[in-house]
């Protein structure tokens, strides 16, 4: 994985001024990219592969949308978290007024304290 160093620049952070790495994505892997490599992968037809992610995505956004969790073995945990401002008492809140979006969070499957998807990553700085 490249990564490069980037100085934080927002001036209401702690870490202002300071320096951190950033991860460099240069390509992005669409839908057909991802039929093709599973389809060759596991000797079946693209269509096949198609059918089954597009009904795998309905199922897992139905369920998020709910406020279920969704377990995938050897993937891990998604589940959608609010994003609010907050406010001094509870009778004060306003869905519509402080709730400010949602966000996607994944936590890869962990055994033993060891998460598959980030083992044996190897560290590139991009020069």
């Amino acid at each position: 994985m490249k990564y490069h160093i980037k100085k934080e620049t927002k001036p209401k952070l702690s870490t202002f001024g300071k320096y951190k790495a950033v991860a460099i994505h240069h390509h992005t892997i669409d839908t057909n990219q991802i039929l093709r490599e599973v389809a060759e992968r596991d000797g079946i037809g693209e269509g096949e592969v198609l059918t089954v992610m597009m009904g795998l995505s309905h199922v897992i956004n139905q369920h998020l949308r709910q406020g279920d969790k969704v377990r995938l073995d050897t993937w891990g945990l998604l589940k959608l978290e609010i994003e609010s401002d907050k406010v001094d008492r509870e009778e004060d809140f306003r869905a519509q007024k402080h709730i400010r979006g949602v966000r996607l969070h994944f936590l890869p499957e962990s055994k033993h304290g060891s998460q598959e998807l980030y083992k044996n990553i190897k560290f590139e700085r991009e020069k």
